[in-house]
């Protein structure tokens, strides 16, 4: 239960003056919750920038374009023609040294003329820009006269705002918010405190939402850098408390389970799951399985010979680490990160094998339908060979045939289950869950991973990323974790020729693309959107795919995620099988989506994409072992380019290094684009800024490390206080692990 003296900060912003229900959904949208806004959301909903109106300008000082306070004296009024009622409304002002034109649009007359009667003297601030010669502000967001304007503040904060909100309501919700701020318990250590000269928390709120000067809202400030550490500190205690309910040591797993004493031939180790220890050798070998499975080095081996490739090195050390892990008594709690085509799958198939030979159950999670299905082409045949038996389960399967599946799985008689949401439904049981695999996991929250982790007594843990993850965003979101990383590709793949084009030469490019098809090659051609918008220029899939079979027929086809699944599945069949050879879509085939032969990738407005996004695309191709065709990746873009577009593409021709690609991308975008936080239900920074904090996260880190190791329950008064900050960060998951069986 979230502790009362948090309930105002909870409330709803409509309980502030001022904001009636209309209102109060424009602040839902401005804070990006689409179940409401709450006082606490406007108060971490920090300011950009800010008006300084301590020193005015004379006009003759003006920047275009530059937001200013000015002195002025109102000179005349010239009102909208009433034959013209859309006309502006012109007040002309000046100064010792200039004009300026005042301009209202649908005003009323006689409150322009009681704000600026002619012959007064007035402080306006707002943008200025030149118009027909002159200089001009539109709308002031300021019009004081020189009494209001002495007691002032001078200082205002400028705010992200959305269509309908204003600066100035803004300003004035903010500020009432801050009055319901309780007093609360200082959950810093004193030390601390002291040595970096922060505020308390309220402080640090009060002093950025109306600073006495704009220095004090600067991120590396004292009251943004105190907020941050608040928020910091509370992921990182979040993340040391799953970590230590995951990594509890295994109970006893079920009754299928067996102890197994040989040694895996990868890791230098085994283990029983039934003992929690993967090799003990207090076991025989000639104990079987119930489901026959003989013993765990023979079915590993017959694994690895029904491999048509051989393991990388980095693939071989993963899967040695992860033999590690499950030797261990406490549970495994892996990260397993990798480029693109790097192999991730196959270690995991190896990872879910090794508890299997042990008797139990393995689970493989994905986010989408099409990623699912795709990780059960690659294993399907390689468990077929090995002797494991696989099923699916997403939302396709129904009725009987899901029963089916159910009963078998709750019976024991599935060693694998792949599958994406629905595998943590509350209606699927297994008999005995030793492994959990959770793919593309930044797609998940904790909430997903403890789940699926409660499906069975103990379950190891091991979730994969195919986007890797900068090292300062690896400690930061996956403290929780170990780390493995796939940093090399399988022998044969060649480097891909990545070309940038701009949109002018479209046809030139669709000439290219019926040349390659002529030759046999498979084209993937992918857009940012399904269908045109009133609201952007981008090219739609649809309008593409009407476009390209008038060109060249049946051989094109489409794939879009509003699609049916099975629809999706089918045209990937297709173009997978040849029988069509271009494959118009949208990022749907972001991730997973294996098709050796396609030789061909083209990204249509390549300049819109995140860097991440596009090395994920581009990892498409290039997956064949034909050494004799090399890939081509061409990235059409729309000039003139951004500084940061032309550095994404810039950084695209120069490397296929994900790695390098990753940090790149967290320089260029910050931390919630990169991981794709504000599309998923990972919750990303509010406050900290990952570029900007870096120090900050580290000493965070080992702050909750002492803490937990001092007060694992968080029962003395900091851990009481530190409590009420997981409440505050709504870490409320976090609370609840402390003490949990």
């Amino acid at each position: 239960m979230r502790p009362s003296l948090l309930n105002p900060l909870f409330a709803s912003v409509a309980a502030l003056p001022g904001i009636a229900e209309k209102s109060a959904r424009l602040y839902s949208k401005l804070v990006g919750r689409d179940d409401g806004a709450r006082v606490v959301d406007l108060l971490f909903h920090l300011p950009s920038g800010a008006v300084d109106r301590r020193h005015q300008v004379k006009l003759r000082d003006v920047a275009p374009d530059s937001f200013v306070t000015v002195a002025v004296h109102v000179d005349s009024h010239r009102p909208a023609p009433p034959n013209r009622p859309r006309a502006p409304y012109l007040v002309y002002a000046s100064d010792d040294t200039g004009t300026l034109t005042i301009t209202y649009f649908s005003a009323r007359r006689d409150q322009i003329e009681r704000l600026l009667p002619v012959g007064s003297r007035r402080y306006v601030s707002g943008t200025v820009k030149f118009y027909d010669g002159m200089l001009q502000m539109v709308h002031p967001e300021r019009v004081v006269d020189p009494a209001a304007f002495d007691k002032m503040a001078l200082v205002d904060p400028i705010y992200p705002l959305t269509e309908g909100l204003t600066q100035n309501m803004v300003r004035r919700a903010i500020v009432a918010a801050l009055g319901l701020v309780p007093p609360l318990p200082e959950w810093l250590d004193s030390a601390h405190l002291s040595r970096a000269g922060w505020p308390d928390f309220a402080g640090a709120l009060a002093r950025l939402h109306r600073p006495p000067d704009p220095v004090d809202m600067a991120p590396e400030g004292i009251a943004w850098s105190r907020l941050a550490y608040d928020e910091l500190l509370a992921s990182q205690l979040a993340l040391a408390l799953v970590r230590a309910h995951l990594r509890r040591p295994a109970r006893q797993r079920g009754a299928h389970t067996r102890s197994l004493a040989a040694p895996s031939p990868l890791a230098g180790e085994g283990r029983g799951a039934g003992s929690g220890d993967y090799g003990s050798a207090a076991h025989s070998l000639a104990t079987p399985t119930p489901q026959g499975r003989g013993d765990k080095p023979a079915l590993l081996a017959r694994l690895r010979a029904a491999l048509p490739f051989t393991l990388t090195a980095s693939q071989e050390a993963a899967i040695a680490d992860i033999g590690r892990d499950l030797a261990k008594p406490e549970r495994m709690l892996r990260l397993l990160q990798g480029d693109v085509g790097a192999g991730k799958t196959v270690v995991a198939l190896f990872a879910c094998t090794m508890a299997i030979a042990a008797g139990s159950q393995a689970a493989l999670m994905a986010p989408t339908e099409i990623l699912a299905r795709q990780h059960l082409k690659t294993i399907a045949p390689l468990a077929e060979a090995a002797g494991i038996k696989v099923a699916i389960l997403t939302g396709r399967e129904r009725g009987r045939e899901r029963a089916a599946l159910l009963t078998g799985l709750a019976q024991g008689e599935t060693d694998l289950l792949v599958g994406t949401h629905a595998l943590y439904s509350d209606d699927v049981a297994f008999a005995d869950l030793a492994l959990a695999v959770i793919d593309e996991q930044h797609r998940f929250g904790v909430h997903q991973r403890l789940a699926l982790a409660r499906k069975g007594a103990a379950v190891d843990l091991l979730v994969m990323t195919a986007t890797p993850i900068p090292r300062t965003l690896v400690l930061t979101y996956f403290g929780d974790m170990d780390i493995s990383e796939l940093r090399d590709k399988p022998p044969g793949r060649e480097p891909i020729d990545t070309r940038t084009i701009p949109l002018d030469r479209l046809d030139e490019v669709i000439a290219a693309i019926g040349r390659a098809v002529r030759d046999g090659r498979r084209v993937y051609w992918v857009c940012p959107l399904v269908e045109d918008s009133e609201n952007t220029d981008l090219a739609a899939a649809e309008a593409r795919y009407a476009e390209l079979v008038a060109r060249f027929g049946h051989a094109v086809d489409l794939v879009h995620g509003r699609q049916r699944s099975a629809d999706k599945d089918a045209a990937m069949a297709r173009f997978a099988a040849g029988e069509t050879r271009i494959l118009i879509a949208t990022t749907v085939i972001e991730v997973g989506v294996d098709v050796p032969e396609a030789t061909v990738m083209v990204i249509e407005h390549a300049e819109r994409f995140g860097l991440a996004q596009l090395h994920q695309l581009r990892g498409r191709i290039g997956r064949g072992q034909n050494a004799s065709v090399r890939s081509t990746c061409i990235l059409l873009y729309r000039p003139p380019l951004t500084e940061t577009a032309r550095a994404r593409l810039r950084i695209m021709r120069e490397t296929e290094d994900g790695f390098r690609i990753a940090e790149e991308d967290l320089r260029l975008r910050g931390e919630g684009d990169v991981l794709g936080t504000r599309q998923s239900g990972l919750p990303g920074f509010r406050i900290a800024q990952p570029a900007i904090h870096r120090d900050l996260m580290a000493a965070a880190r080992d702050d909750a490390a002492l803490v937990l190791a001092r007060d694992p329950a968080l029962a003395s008064e900091r851990g009481e206080a530190l409590r009420v900050l997981l409440y505050l960060f709504e870490r409320d998951e976090a609370v609840r692990l402390i003490g949990a069986g």
